[in-house]
């Protein structure tokens, strides 16, 4: 269609043959759901789908294109929302047997600027419960599975956002992330997704989560997509006391600006990752290296960096509880339907006393201020994703992932900076992503830097959602 397939097809340029009138919305949002029926009952993306709701709000996309008038910066174009955000009129669960029956009655700020730049949402993407694991399994239904390969996970928590992106289910997803949870996923199913630094996002209408290191953000099969929705979703509102109040950057202004002189440190590990496969470890280092076609500087400056994960999972741990966990752990009906995960998560983070609190806060600080240090000497740091490509359900533990899956990207939750996974190739057939950590509010350099790699770079395309 139009020297494409639609389901490739990015967002960008739906919304360009959307507003010249070459394509209805109709037209690509049946398209999408017809693909969802296909294909999904073999991944488990999705836990709820829009449908005639999702044709209700493509007609009236079709309707304002006819009539003239203003159009949206994603007028027409099918986006996923995980489901850990309200939507007004469907399912949230959270992917928890405790909100299997509850229907939004109104949308969180995501879904409302979504509609307001003229999204059509397809439904709700699959998540383990309360996004608390690192695989997508919760107590709703089936595990969501990688379309790269169904023996394999596609990660978590937003492993359902990233499938649905990578099989071509969708061109985009809001996804969320507390400690990797857009990144790992993005890196396992071979897409791109960014992670905003603390309060870029608003948080409002959301289950769950913590109040310095949750973000809500994009996933996607190109950078521009990317900026594109991370646009639509940024910005100051009054019902999240969290949130920046500065208004966001143009992502989109200086995208293809170039990263001449940039400076970029690259480190296989921090100082203090083990386990990691050298054949990701290499792939995503000659990426990194690849920006110095572009102009970029590229250094190995041995950077070694504080392990702050016991003092991450303390705070996390005590917020996760704080925010939802005492709600439903402290009664025993209730936490007999908690799957495995959720109810370790709630009783470690019940322990944490406000010592453990403030010792980890205080972590926080000295970390903040070792990251600073670093970023005066360099713009951006590298590093893969994850050490290793996405593990074979049966290789694992009912539930459970391998201990270090979060370590190269849960220091940019603890520290409020920003970072995104682009894909950089596959690792025995798998995909991997190179991890790209920059400054707070710095995400239009992020994503510029990110774009000249793809230029150089183009990423392989899952075979699934070429079928």
């Amino acid at each position: 269609m139009i020297g494409e397939t639609l389901c490739l097809m990015p967002a960008w340029r739906l919304r360009e043959l959307v507003a010249a009138k070459a394509l209805s919305p109709v037209e690509i949002t049946r398209h999408f759901l017809d693909r969802i029926e296909q294909l999904d009952p073999a991944l488990n993306a999705y836990l709820a789908v829009a449908g005639e709701d999702a044709l209700s709000q493509a007609r009236a996309a079709e309707r304002a294109v006819l009539d003239g008038g203003p159009l949206g910066p994603l007028h027409g174009v099918p986006v996923s929302i995980k489901d850990m955000f309200r939507v007004r009129g469907m399912p949230t669960t959270a992917g928890s047997l405790l909100f299997r029956d509850f229907m939004a009655p109104d949308d969180s700020v995501h879904a409302e600027r979504l509609r307001e730049a003229g999204a059509v949402i397809l439904g709700k993407t699959n998540t383990p419960e309360f996004g608390l694991a690192g695989r997508t399994r919760n107590r709703l239904g089936e595990e969501c599975l990688n379309p790269w390969d169904v023996t394999r996970t596609p990660g978590g928590s937003s492993g359902g956002a990233a499938a649905a992106v990578a099989a071509g289910m969708g061109p985009l997803a809001v996804g969320s992330d507390g400690g990797g949870s857009i990144r790992i996923p993005a890196a396992f199913c071979g897409v791109f997704g960014l992670h905003p630094s603390n309060g870029r996002v608003p948080r409002h209408g959301g289950l769950g989560g913590t109040l310095l290191m949750s973000g809500v953000g994009p996933l996607a099969r190109c950078v521009r997509d990317a900026a594109l929705l991370l646009q639509v979703l940024a910005g100051p509102d009054t019902r999240d006391p969290t949130c920046r109040r500065d208004a966001p950057p143009d992502y989109l202004a200086e995208l293809e600006a170039g990263v001449q002189d940039l400076r970029v440190a690259w480190t296989p590990d921090y100082g203090y990752v083990t386990g990691a496969e050298r054949s990701v470890v290499e792939a995503v280092r000659k990426t990194a290296w690849r920006l110095e076609e572009a102009g970029a500087r590229v250094d190995a400056p041995g950077l070694k960096l504080e392990d702050t994960r016991e003092a991450k999972a303390a705070m996390s741990g005590s917020d996760n509880y704080a925010l939802l966990g005492r709600e439903v752990y402290e009664d025993p009906d209730r936490r007999r339907l908690l799957t495995p995960y959720a109810r370790r998560r709630y009783a470690r983070g019940r322990k944490v006393t406000g010592a453990d609190y403030t010792i980890a806060l205080r972590t926080r600080f000295r970390f903040i201020a070792e990251l600073d240090r670093w970023f005066e000497r360099y713009d951006l740091i590298a590093s893969p994703t994850v050490g290793f490509t996405a593990p074979r359900l049966a290789d694992l533990p009912p539930f459970d992932m391998p201990p270090d899956l979060a370590a190269y990207t849960e220091m940019v939750n603890f520290a409020g900076f920003t970072a995104a996974s682009l894909p950089c190739g596959l690792a025995d057939g798998m995909p991997s992503g190179l991890h790209l950590i920059a400054r707070p509010n710095d995400e239009a350099l992020l994503l510029r830097t990110c774009r000249a790699i793809e230029k150089i770079q183009p990423w392989p395309q899952c075979p699934m959602a070429e079928n």
